[in-house]
């Protein structure tokens, strides 16, 4: 039975467990980088070009000159990860996602000054190596300060579909919505999915999200602040695309972290079976024990 004109309940409460338990996970790894040593923090994993193959994109502090890079690495198991190439210099919080028309589109935020970039590869091969057909760098149209973290909604060679944060009068981070045929570019603040975090006394800022397919329902996986500027109070909520309504998510760690950020989920197959993987941000304003960093975990389903 539907609930609130959205996804089941047996749906909605199967995903929710999925994310919360991760001391319950299938399998996890705190702290987690790649074979390089580079931090894996914001990371996004999707399925690779083979089966049983995933690959990851995500930002490292560069410490030699104070800056942040995107990096790009592989994977067979989720939690060892092979470095593959350095796709871009002086960026942060990437996404990546299939193009439906064939070949990838990576998106990071760039720096400085902070905005929007889209990379398309047109093939396994050109990705794997960073050879970009083509990119696309949006001028800034909300804020004279930042816009950036983006999320992919749709994505092909022709035409993207994407969520992004704006920095709203230099002072709260905000969600908007974007779209560009590679060529021009529109946006708007996305009032409604803020809304939805608000309600749940998020004073501060509302910034990374991830929407996702789960069972042939639509979520959103997105991040909010209590308190601006205080790290402590970053928590994730679980937004029902359908419904309209977003819940707070009780994530549970091994040591009992209480601070997340940067979430992001993907619906898989590993073995021949579904599951879904998430990748969380732990700061270490929140973190417990030695969970602090990227944190991935994934959980095998039923069919």
């Amino acid at each position: 039975v539907a609930t609130r004109n959205g996804a089941t309940a047996s749906i909605r409460n199967e995903l929710r467990a999925a994310i919360e338990d991760v001391a319950g996970a299938t399998a996890r790894r705190y702290g987690a980088r790649d074979d390089g040593g580079h931090e894996m923090d914001g990371a996004k994993i999707i399925e690779g070009a083979r089966p049983d193959e995933f690959v990851a994109v995500y930002h490292a502090y560069r410490e030699a000159d104070d800056a942040y890079d995107i990096h790009l690495a592989t994977s067979t198991d989720l939690l060892t990860w092979t470095w593959r190439v350095r796709l871009f210099e002086g960026g942060s919080m990437p996404t990546i996602r299939a193009a439906s028309d064939g070949g990838y589109v990576v998106a990071p935020e760039t720096d400085p000054p902070n905005h929007l970039k889209f990379a398309y590869y047109p093939t396994w091969e050109d990705l794997l190596t960073g050879r970009a057909g083509k990119a696309f760098e949006p001028p800034r149209t909300l804020s004279t300060c930042a816009e950036g973290t983006p999320s992919l909604d749709s994505a092909s060679s022709t035409a993207l579909e994407v969520g992004f944060h704006f920095y709203d009068d230099c002072d709260i981070d905000r969600q908007a919505l974007g779209s560009t045929d590679w060529t021009t570019w529109t946006a708007e603040p996305n009032t409604e999915l803020e809304a939805t975090v608000r309600v749940h006394g998020v004073r501060g800022a509302v910034g990374d999200r991830d929407r996702f397919t789960f069972r042939g329902s639509e979520f959103t996986m997105l991040e909010g602040q209590a308190v601006n500027d205080d790290w402590t109070t970053w928590r994730v909520y679980l937004h029902d695309d359908t419904a309209g309504f977003a819940d707070l998510l009780d994530i549970r760690t091994d040591a009992g972290s209480t601070a997340f950020t940067n979430p992001a989920v993907t619906e898989v197959e590993i073995g021949g079976r579904p599951a879904i993987v998430v990748t969380i941000f732990v700061p270490m304003e929140g973190a417990r024990g030695d969970e602090v960093g990227a944190l991935i975990y994934y959980r095998l389903l039923d069919r």
